[in-house]
C-alpha cells in the first residue's frame, strides 16, 4: 500500500476597503505540499479555484499474497449509539451505501431508545421545593453483516469507523467460523483401547 504522506494550507483572507466602500474577497487555495518530491516532478492542475499539485511518478499499490487462509466471520455487528436521530439516520444511509458498494448483505434495525432521567435540585444546595429534571435520550441503530472474510470486515469497518460524527459511538461485535478441534471430530468410543471393551464383557 502506497502512502502519501501531505500538508496542507488553506489560504484565504478578505479585504474590506472602507474608503471605496466596496469588499473584496480574495479567493481562497489549498495547497499540497508533497516535502520528499522535488519540484521537477510537479505537475500543477487547475480545477476552479482548487490547486493541486500532482507527482508524476505515482506507482500503483502493491497487492500482498499470503498463503495463509482468511479469517471466516459468520455475523458482524455494528451497534451505533448517538443523541440525535437525524445524524443517525445520516450515518446508516452513509453505512448502507458502503456495504452495497463492496457486495456486502445488510440488515438495519432500531431497537427501543433508552430515556435516563435526573432530578436535581435548581439552586446549589439549599431550596428543596425548587427542582429541575434533565433527560438523556440515547438512540441506536443495529447493522447485520453476514459472511464476511476478514479482509472485508477490516476495510468496511476501518471506513465507517473514519467516517463516524462526533456525538456517536460505536460497538463492534465478531462472531467468527472456526473448525472443530481434531480430539472433537473423532468419536469417544474409537479412543477407548479394546482391552477395556473386553474386560468390560
Amino acid at each position: 500500500m502506497v502512502a502519501f504522506f501531505c500538508k496542507y494550507y488553506v489560504i484565504g483572507c478578505a479585504k474590506l476597503n472602507k474608503k471605496m466602500g466596496s469588499c473584496a474577497v480574495l479567493r481562497r487555495f489549498l495547497f499540497f505540499l508533497f516535502p520528499t518530491h522535488s519540484s521537477t516532478n510537479m505537475k500543477w492542475v487547475q480545477f476552479s479555484n482548487l490547486h493541486v499539485d500532482i507527482p508524476k511518478d505515482l506507482t500503483k499499490p502493491t497487492i500482498t499474497i499470503s498463503d495463509e487462509p482468511d479469517t471466516l466471520y459468520k455475523r458482524l455487528s455494528v451497534l451505533v449509539k448517538g443523541h440525535d436521530k437525524a445524524v443517525l439516520d445520516s450515518y446508516e444511509y452513509f453505512a448502507v451505501l458502503a456495504a452495497k458498494e463492496l457486495g456486502i448483505s445488510i440488515k438495519v434495525h432500531e431497537p427501543p431508545r433508552k430515556i435516563e432521567r435526573f432530578t436535581l435540585l435548581k439552586s446549589v444546595h439549599i431550596f428543596k421545593k425548587h427542582r429541575v429534571q434533565y433527560e438523556m435520550r440515547t438512540l441506536y441503530r443495529c447493522l447485520e453483516l453476514e459472511h464476511l472474510t476478514g479482509s472485508t470486515a477490516d476495510v468496511y469497518l476501518e471506513y465507517i469507523q473514519r467516517n463516524l460524527p462526533e456525538g456517536v459511538a460505536m460497538e463492534v461485535t465478531k462472531t467468527k467460523l472456526e473448525r472443530l478441534p481434531e480430539h472433537i471430530k473423532e468419536p469417544i468410543w474409537e479412543t477407548v483401547p479394546e482391552e477395556k471393551e473386553e474386560s468390560k464383557s
